[in-house]
């Protein structure tokens, strides 16, 4: 019998598809890895199960131990549903500037939810990192209140090999090697991280970029003057990801709202992919490069979430 023990064994493995629709009049091909079918509906539930392997693994985490995390809903999704398997209660701190719909899928999956008010200056939909830090500030409570393991998925290593054990493998395998660069949305940088370090030991000369808000685009040495972007996931003003190595980014590619908006509809019309703001900006990156420096190539990018995560935002408006 072809038979999972737990739904935890059907992360991964996603489809990849050729946007042949999506990409007519460019010159190249654009292949998206579909992360949205996962069970939680996003890429993050492959790091969910990796920390969580890996702390059970290294004793940081005993049987029946909560578990606390900060999240924009995706992580807290991957968590909330590899911890009612595993058997820890989970805890996810979120702001309230985030969609409600991933509030109510961690609630339905038995999280514990903690909603944490933004900053008087930042708007509904629109987390800046100054809402963040509030978030970090109220996880770091709950963690020593409940004397519960901290997922911390800015720094726990198994965010970063969970893609590069898997995701980007799965992907070598897919393409067979041929392809010849990639583009990915930075949040934790982990998918960046994980996925690049595969490729590079693969073929040193796939080109890796990374994708931030316009308006936001820190890593890339610019100031933040447009902290409330839509982008919800990433673009925080963050300067410190551990996971990020520089010598790995050829390149840093600015997306704004609106082309986010833009090419994620696209996808709904022209290819019947139903996805989030980062996989609209991942895309329209992607058809950046094949416009100019990339021009009959391939570029890989990863589809980061559903579109159903954000059917209260104006993104389906």
């Amino acid at each position: 019998m072809d038979c999972h023990a737990s739904v935890v064994e059907a992360i991964g493995n996603t489809p990849l598809v050729d946007l042949a629709r999506f990409t007519q009049g460019l010159d190249g091909r654009i292949l998206a890895k579909l992360e949205y079918l996962n069970p939680g509906f996003s890429k993050k539930d492959r790091i969910a199960r990796q920390m969580i392997e890996d702390a059970e693994a290294a004793g940081e985490l005993s049987p029946g131990q909560a578990v606390v995390e900060l999240t924009s809903g995706n992580t807290g999704t991957g968590l909330a549903i590899v911890c009612s398997v595993t058997g820890h209660p989970f805890v996810a701190v979120m702001s309230r500037g985030n969609s409600m719909e991933r509030a109510r899928m961690m609630c339905a999956l038995g999280a514990e939810l903690v909603l944490v008010d933004q900053l008087p200056s930042s708007q509904p939909g629109q987390v800046s990192g100054g809402d963040l830090d509030l978030v970090e500030h109220v996880a770091q409570r709950l963690t020593r209140e409940r004397g519960a393991f901290r997922a911390d998925q800015f720094h726990h290593r198994g965010n970063v090999r969970a893609h590069y054990l898997h995701t980007g493998p799965e992907i070598l395998r897919q393409t067979a090697g041929n392809f010849d660069a990639f583009c990915d949305f930075a949040g934790s940088a982990g998918s960046f991280a994980g996925c690049t370090a595969a490729f590079k030991e693969h073929r040193p000369d796939i080109r890796c970029y990374l994708v931030e808000p316009e308006g936001a685009s820190v890593l890339a040495g610019k100031p933040a003057i447009r902290p409330n972007h839509k982008i919800q996931g990433g673009g925080y003003s963050m300067t410190d990801l551990v996971f990020l190595d520089r010598a790995q980014v050829e390149g840093y590619l600015p997306v704004s709202d609106d082309e986010a908006v833009s090419a994620a509809r696209k996808l709904a019309r022209t290819e019947g992919i139903f996805a989030g703001f980062s996989s609209g900006a991942n895309v329209a990156a992607a058809a950046r490069l094949l416009a100019g420096e990339l021009r009959g190539k391939t570029v890989v990018v990863l589809l980061n979430d559903s579109g159903l995560k954000y059917l209260s935002t104006d993104l389906w408006g």
